[in-house]
């Protein structure tokens, strides 16, 4: 976990960034600081598993149930009563369930290119790589083999960028440059062709009450228009941006994302 103080005065409640399945801390790196800037302590957890946090001897305690756990054990250690959730694709899927399980916990929520019902086509791309990548000889193998894994939800990207998004998804080991989660939850992610997956939209309905926002990715293979519109229409004051030219998941640093990101937060100033 990284914890980082507001800028100046405290404006309102922490923000508790959430990363996804495969992903750390570190996918907030360019969000923190503006975060900071308006007034905001910033908490961004490293879930079971990945980046700083210990991998798990059962690979079964990887599920968004024992996460969703580990979140609000974090909070009560920390003693934060409330704050707001900013959750990309996994950490949106931990928002709702905490949505579910401690409501009061939560000023306010992001969901980042998440909804409660999962595009098929975004679990099988993601099922296809989860644990099955090679170890790398060095950076700039890395950040071809990330190209080859998400060149189509950002096309057109420089090497800058794809050297970026390695540093911030591997590390660097004696025996070369690897993903910076434990592969086992790979064991997780896998489900059997015939078996879909369980919704979340009785869950997604209780921020029904909180003021929450929505970030699609316009290329996104895992949150549809359908299932956008249909938390539309449970509900309709929830604010909504769609990044244009990225797919699964906007990396929040593009003006679309930030500045819902912005607007969510400062609903949540204290009065």
């Amino acid at each position: 976990m990284a914890d980082f103080a507001a800028h100046g005065a405290v404006t309102g409640p922490p923000v508790v960034c959430l990363h996804g399945l495969t992903r750390n801390h570190k996918d907030f790196l360019g969000v923190i600081d503006p975060i900071r800037m308006l007034g905001r302590r910033v908490l961004a957890l490293d879930i079971r598993g990945r980046g700083r946090s210990d991998w798990d001897p059962n690979p079964a305690n990887y599920n968004p149930l024992i996460y969703t756990q580990d979140v609000l054990g974090i909070l009560h250690t920390l003693e934060v009563k409330r704050a707001v959730f900013l959750g990309t694709s996994m950490g949106g899927i931990i928002t709702m369930l905490v949505a579910a399980f401690s409501p009061q916990t939560i000023a306010g929520a992001v969901l980042n290119d998440i909804g409660p019902e999962f595009d098929p086509n975004g679990i099988k791309r993601i099922q296809s790589y989860v644990g099955k990548i090679r170890t790398a000889a060095n950076w700039d193998e890395a950040a071809s083999m990330i190209r080859t894994i998400g060149g189509a939800a950002f096309p057109g990207r420089d090497d800058a960028f794809w050297m970026e998004f390695a540093r911030k998804t591997c590390i660097e080991t004696k025996d070369g440059i690897v993903f910076d989660y434990d592969p086992a939850i790979a064991k997780v992610a896998a489900s059997p062709q015939d078996q879909s997956l369980p919704t979340l939209w009785d869950q997604f309905s209780c921020l029904k009450p909180i003021p929450t926002a929505l970030i699609r990715g316009a290329l996104s293979d895992l949150l549809s228009n359908f299932i956008v519109e249909r938390m539309q229409a449970i509900k309709p004051d929830m604010i909504y941006a769609e990044v244009p030219n990225v797919g699964h998941a906007p990396t929040l640093e593009e003006l679309e994302a930030w500045t819902v990101i912005e607007n969510l937060i400062k609903r949540t100033n204290l009065i």
